[in-house]
């Protein structure tokens, strides 16, 4: 049986979300999703797939995020020679202690950035795979918990191909969320240029001054509160039929699978608690549909060469819906 989330708790998000905001506003202009879907997918015990073109601000955004919610972060930076125990780990032998001791890898961590992840072999890639899914890493059958909370935030490219190995579905599924950053608007790109001219944008005199928001304690902790979010059975339904709709639109070949269904859930119950309501509504669910379809729809051949994007797909499929 659960308790139903009271005001005073949804405050708490909310109020701890816009401090998150505030503080990462200093330094970061626009670019205002992604820190949302991060801040989401970190209370929905999910992951995060970041698209986009260098220069975007995916890596300086997710450090940020990092420390403002008080946990350890740790960062890979892809190579092609990256090999599986330069993530996870390894046992080595100590000469001193005559034993193998365990170096546990940057996997072990609170909030994990992946930086260029399609930059990674595909015995690379599948390093993270048991960490995203179960929350543990095995070394030498030795199985390990990574402690939570913990959220992997992995960024690629999708414009360079050369010496780049693209994800395969069933990895890209393990993402509750994608995001896709842009180039800023003209406005804001001045704003970064006024910045810069006047010395706001020194990246480690704003580290330095930055204070946690959150303690891990808080998250985990928020975590539990927001799952006792109402959700109406036409909700519920509502996110069925938005599902459903995906396998079988005419330019998709392969469509969401369960997991996109109880990402949009999980989510649209911390949206809620982020605008104060203990309760979902069809518009939190709309809001996260492109950020948990996206990345999960195979379109068909014919669509891909007629420039036809998932995010237009969801769009349709939204506007087809009805909402309850």
């Amino acid at each position: 049986m659960t308790t139903a989330i009271n005001e005073q708790e949804c405050e708490a998000i909310a109020g701890t979300y816009e401090k998150i905001c505030s503080e990462a506003g200093r330094l970061i202009v626009g670019n205002a999703d992604l820190l949302e879907i991060v801040f989401v997918a970190l209370l929905s015990d999910g992951h995060v797939l970041v698209e986009g073109i260098p220069g975007t601000a995916k890596s300086t955004i997710v450090k940020t995020a990092a420390r403002l919610m008080g946990c350890d972060f740790r960062r890979v930076q892809c190579a092609v020679d990256t090999q599986p125990a330069d993530i996870i780990g390894v046992r080595v032998w100590d000469q001193q202690e005559r034993d193998w001791i365990l170096r546990k890898g940057p996997i072990f961590t609170n909030i994990m950035l992946i930086d260029e992840i399609n930059r990674l072999p595909p015995k690379s890639q599948s390093a993270f795979i048991e960490a995203m899914g179960e929350r543990q890493a095995t070394i030498d059958g030795i199985t390990i918990p990574i402690d939570r909370p913990y959220i992997a935030i992995a960024t690629q490219n999708p414009f360079e191909r050369e010496g780049t190995f693209p994800l395969i579905e069933a990895q890209k599924d393990r993402f509750m969320f994608s995001s896709r950053s842009q180039f800023l608007s003209g406005e804001a790109e001045l704003e970064i240029i006024r910045r810069e001219q006047s010395g706001i944008l020194d990246w480690a005199s704003y580290i330095a001054s930055l204070q946690p928001v959150l303690r891990k304690e808080d998250i985990l902790r928020f975590s539990r509160v927001v799952k006792n979010v109402h959700i109406e059975d036409p909700v519920l339904a509502y996110i069925r039929d938005l599902v459903m709709a995906t396998r079988s639109h005419s330019d998709v070949e392969l469509g969401v699978s369960a997991r996109g269904s109880i990402a949009l859930v999980r989510g649209a119950r911390v949206l809620a608690a982020m605008d104060r309501r203990p309760f979902v509504i069809p518009d939190d669910v709309k809001k996260l549909a492109v950020p948990a379809f996206q990345h999960r729809l195979v379109l068909t051949r014919e669509a891909g060469i007629s420039g036809i994007s998932p995010p237009r797909i969801v769009g349709e499929i939204l506007d087809s819906v009805e909402v309850p």
